[in-house]
């Protein structure tokens, strides 16, 4: 990803001020240059970073600086900071409430991702508990109807559509009224591409603006336009009340950064980003953990969010089985379902500190497969198999045959899955029924007495219960245990009431992350 690259190259050059033997106007300038020079080849403004040299310049005056002063951090401080504003507008969007009709719009020019970002906008609020549904409004484009009715039936997601109405406006009433109608929170209202020279499609939203009246419109920009995306930002302020904007394609292209800077520049609140195709990438955009996680430096916050969203607490027999040393097939079910959960695993660690450095090539499509035919052949399992501890396949082999059968797979994998699982429930009885680590783990753990061992037992544990194959998690446990994360700089430590709050959260159903019961 460019923007990662970006990363490095500046989280590089205020490493290397760490091996300066004297801090002055010669070292800041060496330092500035690299970061000018990174900042322009990600196509930022030069204005905007003309103006992050001088308020760098006017922060850290060297020769003034009081004795005493440690020049490093301040200096790192202040790049950091001078980044964050290079990417907040400073305004707040619009956040919707929760029991009541929330009706969003979106808005956007031709070939933008607005269909595929609306699936995933509604998908994002599904999974935290909201009831959510989609309606197609784009009459324009060929296809678009069966793109989102496509979309919205693999995330489950009730939408409302026409084949024969040709009027858009009226495709948006007839939607909205019928959602509302339903109680559902979130409606979310796609509507055809524009231009901003297009004077008729600009017509068109300001009427489907005017009937559905939506409580927040989104604009959704393509990330490869670059600086030019602040004038078609400017041009849908003028012609829409734009509450807020998501910029798409994100992954891997150069002028993303100017596209992020370029609508800051319009203080138009930015919401989220896309950073890829499939429905979990879409990123919640906030300055400081943007920065903080392009930097290679994590996003504690999303991190806490995204396990704050399996609702791990939940599952109280779990947790009984736990403390008492009892981990049964059903039990290494339930922990696969919810790392499924939690999206690509590559997204989810980077969002720990020092992350960015490793290499995840790869490690999502073979991470999601191995899992998937692991839970295939557990749905092949009968109710008395998932809840037992095993020994039911060693007293009749003949089962592991009808498994291996039913699932489609072989019997050496049927196998693998019990020798894996025996290994699982043997820490669980090492660990909970024997040395009693588990428990007290439901509400009342309280991480902040926990010892530094006690947290490196449970990332230990949740090593052990990825499922054997997925790449990349030998080196991430490594990083992690040996506390000499790459990529740490001044700002890069997290703040450890967060850490203990996210480790609360993760060590409820350790090993592994439990969540609710299979239904």
């Amino acid at each position: 990803m460019v923007l990662a690259d970006l990363g490095r190259r500046i989280n590089s050059a205020l490493a290397q001020i760490n091996k300066e033997p004297v801090i002055d106007e010669k070292v800041l300038e060496a330092l500035l240059k690299e970061i000018v020079y990174a900042l322009m080849e990600s196509d930022v403004n030069v204005r905007l970073v003309g103006s992050l040299r001088e308020n760098v310049r006017k922060a850290v005056n060297i020769q003034e600086l009081p004795a005493g002063i440690n020049k490093r951090k301040l200096i790192q401080k202040t790049v950091f900071d001078e980044l964050c504003k290079l990417v907040d507008p400073g305004v707040e969007p619009y956040k919707p409430k929760k029991g009541k009709t929330n009706i969003i719009m979106f808005v956007g020019l031709q070939g933008s991702g607005k269909t595929t970002t609306c699936t995933k906008l509604a998908y994002h609020y599904q999974r935290k508990g909201w009831k959510t549904c989609l309606v197609c409004a784009d009459t324009f484009r060929a296809g678009a109807f069966d793109q989102l009715k496509q979309n919205a039936t693999k995330a489950k997601i009730p939408y409302y559509g026409s084949y024969t109405e040709t009027d858009p406006v009226q495709i948006a009433h007839e939607g909205v009224e019928k959602f509302k109608k339903e109680s559902f929170e979130i409606i979310i209202v796609d509507t055809s591409g524009r231009h901003k020279q297009e004077a008729e499609l600009f017509e068109e939203m300001k009427q489907i603006s005017a009937v559905v009246n939506p409580d927040n419109t989104i604009f959704v920009m393509d990330a490869t336009i670059g600086q030019a995306a602040e004038l078609q930002a400017k041009a849908f302020h003028e012609a829409a009340d734009i509450g807020s904007i998501i910029i798409t394609k994100m992954d891997g292209h150069a002028r993303g950064g100017g596209a992020i800077s370029a609508v800051a520049a319009t203080r138009s609140p930015i919401v989220f980003i896309g950073t890829g195709e499939h429905i979990h990438d879409l990123e919640r955009f906030s300055a400081r953990p943007f920065v903080s996680k392009m930097l290679g430096m994590g996003d504690i916050s999303g991190l806490m969010e995204t396990v704050q969203d399996l609702k791990l607490d939940q599952n109280k027999n779990l947790m009984k089985n736990l403390e008492q040393g009892i981990f049964t097939i059903r039990d290494m079910y339930e922990q696969f379902q919810n790392i499924s959960k939690m999206g690509p695993l590559s997204k989810m660690m980077q969002m720990m500190p020092g992350m960015s450095e490793l290499n995840f090539e790869g490690s999502d499509e073979l991470g999601a497969q191995r899992i998937k035919r692991l839970m295939t052949i557990m749905d092949s399992m009968s109710n008395a198999e998932l809840d037992s501890d095993g020994k039911i396949f060693i007293h009749q082999p003949v089962r592991i045959v009808r498994v291996a059968r039913g699932s489609g797979t072989t019997v050496r994998e049927v196998e693998e899955l019990l020798m894996q699982h025996k290994g699982f429930q043997n820490m669980v009885k090492k660990f909970g029924g024997n040395k009693n680590l588990f428990k007290g783990m439901g509400q009342n753990m309280d991480p902040s007495k926990m010892s530094p061992q006690q947290i490196q037992q449970k990332m230990a544990a949740m090593n052990k219960m990825l499922p054997r194959g997925m790449p990349g998690m030998n080196n991430i446990m490594r990083s992690m245990m040996g506390g000499g994360l790459p990529g740490m700089g001044a700002q890069g430590m997290p703040d450890m009431a967060q850490m203990q709050n996210m480790m609360k959260q993760m060590g409820l159903n350790l090993p592994g992350m439990g969540g609710g019961r299979r239904g």
